[in-house]
């Protein structure tokens, strides 16, 4: 009998040079899909990305702590137990400025791909 789920005990760690911790337990890395993808993530006190406009909706849960968007022009702070979705195509700043790590779950649909993400020059 074919099992009709997967369990994700072994995520794909992405490798980071900013001290952020990416574990992807669905997508593109880990499994190949291209459809969605399921990541934990632990932002440090400090960290940010550059701006980037998307092609994919994001869906972020904080777990713990609090995480700073600057969507289009308008500054958000989410903390725990809050959560965002973000459609495609939106100019969006991710950082962590407070003085504890920040804690996360985000979904992209389709999957996270560094070909979609569109990032700007920092």
């Amino acid at each position: 009998m074919i099992k009709k789920y997967t369990i994700q005990k072994t995520p794909f760690v992405v490798p980071t040079t900013d001290g952020k911790v990416i574990e992807e337990h669905f997508g593109q890395a880990t499994d190949g899909n291209s459809q969605i993808s399921i990541a934990h993530m632990v932002a440090p006190s400090g960290w940010s990305e550059p701006f980037q406009t998307p092609a994919f909706e994001e869906y972020t849960y904080i777990i713990k702590g609090k995480k700073q968007f600057i969507i289009e022009d308008e500054t958000i702070v989410l903390e725990a137990g809050e959560s965002i979705k973000i459609e495609k195509n939106t100019r969006v700043q991710y950082s962590n400025p407070f003085e504890e790590s920040c804690e996360y779950l985000a979904v992209c649909l389709p999957a996270f791909s560094i070909d979609l993400v569109n990032r700007e020059e920092a």
